[in-house]
């Protein structure tokens, strides 16, 4: 089997550049690792209208092309240019174009545009989503002939860049050009509303250019499915083995509308790879690089300035020298534990289960301090204010979100809850725990890699008497076996280093990535 050598990555987010969820870590980090191992690495990302090219280093390339982009009743072209800058060994072009050039946020639409044009409701996905992906799709497949590189594996990262394998597989000018190369899709989350698919077939239709016996063979119940139709071309995985365990075997595929048991049928493997961390990026050791207010090292038992790290939250909290709204106060006191969750406030984050679970504490009269960064659906958001409303002094809710304001919970926190329903991966119990913050978790996918009493807690049924009764545990931990704890912290420390630098997990998908280039679909 011949070397892999050039790999080209199709993603609509990038860390740096624009990012949502943890798909802009992946799409960095892996890159980054691949180029470090001597591969040569080429991303494909939109210029949406929030970055500033030349402002982030980009530079003209003169590369100008038009790409068919048609609609049911109408034949049409899009006119796209690149922008190129290399970023850490990673060559990285965004396509220019006006749908792209047009929208404020990566997903949905954002305050500003609904301002100037009511029918663009903040919060709401872009009325040309499908059209988007399609047109970075095409980009990516033309832009390789335009430079006659035959890249030996494209990387498709979600929903957004899933047909590409089917487009270079089926379509006249891209079949023979692409016919040695490999492709793998990548599922970051196979929830409802993640697919990306299309409910208009004829659309569908017009806008790939593909077929009519591809569309009528990648449909899941009725649409048109990216990872349906990507699928019967290229391998797929998703970003943890529990995950695309779940997906296949057991009745939580119910969350994807059963894409997983629709792949099955077809006799299509699920792979799972456990995203990677780089874990310098979170290490307390470097507190001028985390804006933290002291250094500390858990890999050593060293958490002394992890008290400083929780002065100063406290401070901040009380003075109210935040960029997020504050609801509730904090008395702070020696020797309570510090319970803390940075996400999104959402069912499929468990956060309302988490919000009955605290009441449940609180009442109880269990004596610890809470604080939680994050927005989110109003119901969840309006329950968690409501407990700092009820337990003054005990509770915390940071509503909106800062980098900077997570890195000092992260390391002042003694407990990181992570209370989800499904997560196909999940990076915060990494991040928290290279701050020596340990992770109490509900065992469902990525997050199964949390092992109860070894570098974290566990529970699994999801109920808030369980997730109370984990939370208890800890507690007790943290106050009767303060060596166990040190332990837990070093060892969760150790395994990360051991199982999880991008370095490793570089190599897992470097093993699917020649599975690939042998794979020619069913």
């Amino acid at each position: 089997m011949r070397e892999i050598k050039k790999v080209y990555t199709l993603t609509r987010e990038y860390r740096g550049l624009a990012g949502v969820g943890g798909l802009k870590d992946v799409a960095r980090e892996l890159s980054e690792a691949l180029v470090r191992k001597g591969l040569e690495v080429t991303v494909f990302l939109p210029r949406y209208g929030f970055i500033n090219a030349k402002e982030k280093g980009f530079e003209e390339t003169g590369i100008s092309f038009l790409v068919d982009m048609d609609y049911t009743y109408e034949e049409r072209r899009e006119k796209v240019f690149l922008w190129q800058q290399e970023i850490n060994g990673v060559r990285v072009f965004l396509i220019e174009a006006d749908r792209y050039a047009e929208k404020l946020g990566v997903y949905t639409y954002t305050e500003e545009e609904e301002k100037k044009e009511p029918w663009k409701k903040k919060g709401s996905g872009h009325f040309d989503y499908f059209a988007m992906n399609i047109l970075l799709q095409k980009t990516a497949l033309c832009t390789a002939i335009y430079l006659d590189e035959k890249p030996d594996i494209m990387h498709c990262h979600d929903g957004h860049t899933a047909v590409t394998p089917a487009l270079a597989r089926e379509l006249m000018g891209f079949r023979h050009y692409f016919r040695q190369g490999g492709f793998l899709i990548t599922i970051h989350n196979a929830g409802l509303g993640y697919h990306q698919d299309v409910a208009d077939l004829p659309f569908a239709k017009a806008n790939t250019g593909l077929p009519w016996w591809v569309i009528n063979n990648s449909l899941l119940q009725q649409s048109f499915d990216p990872f349906i139709c990507g699928a019967n071309y290229a391998l797929i995985n998703t970003v943890s083995e529990e995950y695309a365990r779940e997906l296949q075997e057991t009745d939580l595929d119910a969350h994807t509308g059963w894409l997983g048991h629709a792949l099955k049928e077809r006799g299509i493997k699920l792979y799972g790879i456990t995203n990677g961390i780089n874990p310098d990026d979170f290490d307390p050791r470097q507190p001028e690089k985390l804006g933290l207010p002291a250094g500390f090292d858990p890999s050593r038992g060293d958490l002394a300035g992890k008290a400083v790290c929780r002065a100063e939250l406290v401070k901040r909290i009380l003075q109210k020298d935040l960029q997020v709204k504050i609801y509730g106060t904090l008395r702070d006191q020696e020797g309570v534990p510090l319970l803390t969750a940075v996400s999104r406030l959402t069912e499929q984050k468990g956060i309302d289960v988490l919000a009955t679970a605290l009441r449940l504490l609180y009442e109880e009269g269990e004596d610890f301090l809470t604080v939680i960064l994050g927005t989110g659906s109003p119901e969840i958001e309006e329950r968690l204010i409501a407990l700092c409303r009820d337990f003054s002094g005990k509770m915390v809710l940071l509503l909106g979100y800062d980098p900077g304001l997570a890195n000092l919970i992260y390391a002042a926190g003694d407990f990181f809850v992570i209370p989800s329903n499904y997560e196909p991966c999940g990076l915060t119990d990494f991040m928290a725990q290279l701050m020596g913050n340990l992770p109490i978790v509900r065992h469902t996918g990525g997050l199964v890699k949390v092992k109860d009493g070894f570098n974290g807690f566990a529970y699994k049924e999801q109920r808030p008497e369980e997730l109370a009764k984990a939370i208890q545990r800890a507690f007790e931990v943290y106050r009767r076996e303060p060596q166990k704890r040190l332990q837990m912290i070093k060892q969760a420390v150790e395994h990360i280093y051991e199982n999880y630098t991008w370095d490793k997990v570089r190599e897992r998908y470097l093993e699917l990535y020649r599975q690939a280039l042998s794979y020619r679909g069913l």
